[in-house]
């Protein structure tokens, strides 16, 4: 009995190794803040983002995926709508660089292997660890005081289209809802001084970013089993 269980086991796992769809490529877009300091706008790119990102295709509709991304997040209250923004005037720079695991799921069924679905939208969602710089004011420019590495929730909704039997551009949003009240300086660290008096708006309320742009992936790998009796 044992000794069948580990021939399936086997059986199953070569058959797994070799029926799927591996995608390798970039991502180039943009990057913007959402929170307490400049713009409340919920896309509005205003910095350049960059990365790579694999998919392993176990089926026509879902995907496992993992990325990696940089960017430089940018906000002025002098270009916000809110008057009162407008009038503090805070700005800050913050380079952050994160790492993504998930999975993606095709609204239609999708086989890099042929062009007969050539198009599809799809979500994506999953984990996200990124690195961020800690801020704080003490005149108009924020002002960085270390760093830290905390955890995120990307949320990222596009479409994609095969452009060859093996390249597929995609469009994507995909919003980041952060564990972190202080991409923008406005709930600073506890270990600086009199730290109370430097926080404001809500400090209620975690930050979001958000990235924007396309995907370029290469596709390689054995035809997937799950087209092979198309």
């Amino acid at each position: 009995m044992n000794f069948r269980i580990l021939a399936i086991a086997l059986m199953l796992t070569t058959t797994i190794s070799y029926a799927q769809m591996f995608e390798a490529g970039v991502f180039a877009g943009g990057s913007n803040y959402i929170g307490d300091v400049g713009s409340s706008w919920y896309i509005k790119p205003n910095s350049f983002a960059a990365g790579g990102v694999f998919k392993w295709n176990i089926s026509k509709r879902y995907a496992y995926r993992a990325s990696f991304t940089f960017s430089t997040l940018h906000a002025a209250d002098r270009d916000s709508d809110n008057s009162a923004r407008k009038e503090r005037d805070y700005s800050f720079s913050n380079g952050i660089v994160e790492g993504s695991l998930g999975m993606e799921f095709n609204f239609l069924e999708f086989d890099q292997s042929d062009f007969e679905r050539p198009i599809t939208p799809y979500l994506y969602g999953g984990v996200s660890v990124f690195l961020h710089d800690e801020l704080y004011y003490t005149t108009n420019n924020a002002q960085v005081s270390g760093n830290k590495t905390t955890f995120a929730i990307p949320m990222a909704i596009g479409v994609k289209g095969k452009i060859s039997s093996r390249f597929i551009l995609a469009a994507e949003i995909g919003a980041r809802y952060t564990f972190t009240d202080n991409l923008d300086g406005s709930n600073p660290n506890t270990l600086l001084p009199n730290n109370e008096d430097l926080k404001f708006g809500n400090i209620f309320s975690d930050d979001w970013y958000v990235f924007s742009g396309l995907t370029l992936t290469y596709t390689f790998g054995e035809r997937p089993c799950y087209s092979c009796f198309d």
